[in-house]
């Protein structure tokens, strides 16, 4: 469904856009109704309040929900399947010991988070965390206290890679908008997320583990000791090199989605080919993940036993998702009616006239659009459109920069409506107060961590 115009002054859709927040919270961390029934009732009151005609109230609620329905639960199915079948048959704890043998228990989240950053390269965030998840789960498990300790860094690579690094859409839509070299963004956004992962998300990581004691979830190893299944006939667990060839599958498929795409784009390769087409196919990310499955029961199914126990397996992994898919299409319809109704727009357009310096205005205005409507993607894209008349006469590595400090802006205070900060609560456990002192803020300080790194560059760009 398109944006509509405003119904009312930017003041009082803010004034909407918070009290709708401040509801959300106080009813899930307060009243302790539940997330999903929350989510839903809040953006029906908000689209009611911020003038969506009434008739239009059901397609705006449905059209965000559908969308990330559509994007989530096949990635969290097939990912989920995948994790459980590497679990049950001794593929992550073969993973993780080899992790940590190599690094070290001290190391052992940075490690994770190194791993993540390089996956991270062509994989989506909500993909590359539901296929890390069972290395995340079984190494926590494994050395206990906080899951915060292993998760978050890894959680925080694939963040960082999938905001400032092309190919991900959103760097690379906004590079394009911008008239920036995508291959200048590409050397310079790498080094970039790396910094800015070490200090705002790894540093940070150690305090906030330490601070926020959140056991290690049952949501793959189920409610036994070990997740060991008593009925299940002892095997022998695959090889290290079966377990990453295994977890290489969607990324080299997703690789070729991402990187075609890219080159389509840019121009360097004629649309329209089948070859090209066919491969872009194979790399969509739920069809990745389905070859990768399908891999993973002809490779590990026999270890279970038989193929029927494999599929009883299988089946009874995505009972404890079934909550999470729903809470996470449930903030997508939250974000979906704050952007229908023109919150974010109307927040950016009167920011874009305060005649600040442009690399802080690039990322005020991100900032304003993450907060106002939750999508990083969405930020970044728009955020990119409103500035590109500014940027006329710029080199490469300044309109790089203002493309770093566009992704920094759309990184911060991810919050209830983000689709993602609810995939990440429920992944991990956590109920709503913790992630937004956990999460929110490991967002926050890799966003301005990125900006600040793009802020002491800049000088230096304009020289070049």
């Amino acid at each position: 469904m398109e944006n509509l115009e405003p119904a009312y002054s930017t003041p009082v859709l803010l004034l909407i856009a918070a009290a709708a927040v401040a509801l959300l919270l106080f009813l899930v961390m307060k009243v302790r109704l539940h997330a999903f029934i929350t989510l839903v009732l809040v953006s029906l009151l908000t689209a009611v309040a911020a003038g969506i005609p009434v008739a239009d109230v059901p397609a705006a609620l449905l059209a965000g929900f559908g969308t990330t329905l559509g994007s989530v639960a096949l990635l969290v199915g097939f990912g989920v399947m995948l994790g459980r079948l590497l679990e049950v048959t001794g593929g992550a704890q073969v993973l993780a010991d080899s992790l940590i043998n190599r690094f070290g228990e001290q190391r052992a989240p940075f490690a994770l988070g190194v791993a993540a950053l390089i996956f991270g390269f062509p994989i989506f965030f909500d993909a590359g965390l539901v296929v890390f998840l069972p290395i995340i789960l079984t190494v926590a498990r494994r050395f206990g206290g906080s899951v915060l300790f292993y998760a978050l860094p890894a959680a925080g690579a694939f963040a960082a890679m999938h905001a400032i690094v092309p190919p991900h859409p959103g760097p690379v839509a906004a590079g394009t908008a911008l008239g920036a070299d995508i291959g200048v963004v590409l050397l310079i956004g790498v080094p970039v997320a790396v910094v800015a992962w070490y200090v705002g998300v790894y540093l940070v990581s150690r305090v906030l583990g330490r601070r926020y004691d959140v056991p290690v979830p049952a949501l793959l190893f189920g409610e036994m000791d070990g997740g060991t299944d008593p009925d299940r006939p002892a095997a022998t667990p695959p090889a290290f090199g079966t377990v990453l060839g295994l977890l290489l599958v969607p990324l080299v498929l997703i690789s070729f989605n991402t990187v075609l795409t890219t080159l389509v784009t840019s121009g360097r390769l004629a649309e329209g080919q089948t070859w090209v087409e066919l491969l872009q196919l194979l790399g969509n990310t739920p069809v990745a993940l389905l070859v990768s499955l399908l891999v993973a029961i002809a490779v590990l199914g026999r270890r279970t036993g038989s193929l029927s126990h494999t599929m009883e397996v299988l089946d009874q992994s995505l009972g404890p998702i079934c909550s999470i898919i729903l809470i996470t299409g449930a903030g997508g319809m939250f974000g979906g009616v704050l952007r229908t109704s023109g919150i974010g727009d109307a927040l950016t357009s009167s920011l874009s006239d305060l005649g600040l310096p442009l690399l802080l205005q690039a990322f005020l205005i991100a900032t304003a659009l993450r907060v106002a409507q939750g999508s990083a993607t969405v930020a970044l894209t728009t955020t990119a459109g409103l500035i590109a008349g500014q940027a006329g006469g710029l080199g490469n590595v300044e309109l790089t920069l203002l493309v770093v400090a566009i992704a920094a802006g759309s990184t911060v205070l991810s919050h209830v409506n983000d689709s993602g900060f609810w995939l990440v609560s429920r992944f991990f456990g956590m109920d709503e107060k913790t992630t937004l002192k956990t999460w929110t803020v490991m967002e926050t300080t890799l966003g301005v961590c990125a900006f600040a790194i793009a802020a002491l560059l800049w000088p230096v760009a304009g020289l070049l």
